[in-house]
């Protein structure tokens, strides 16, 4: 499964609102159910977590789905997203 895909590394705010874990987790799940989420989990050390989309067209379009997480809106984590050449 070798191509481009997207990175997104969401590390949490030291003022981190465990409120936004639910409503992150049902945005990762629509993503599942749209065919745009290869992979996610969180750190083990519990500083946050990271997902990887597919069949996203550019960047540009991951950076708009990414501004819908809840992580980002409810602004409990700092998001950034990676264009990723996979082999």
């Amino acid at each position: 499964m070798a191509g481009t895909v997207y990175l997104v590394m969401a590390m949490r705010r030291p003022d981190f609102n465990e409120a936004a874990v639910q409503p992150h987790r049902d945005f990762l799940d629509a993503l599942r159910e749209q065919g745009r989420l290869r992979l996610t989990g969180g750190f083990a050390d519990g500083s946050g977590g990271a997902y990887v989309l597919c069949n996203v067209d550019s960047l540009a379009q991951a950076q708009a789905i990414v501004a819908t997480d809840p992580l980002v809106t409810m602004q409990a984590s700092h998001l950034t997203v990676h264009e990723w050449n996979t082999r």
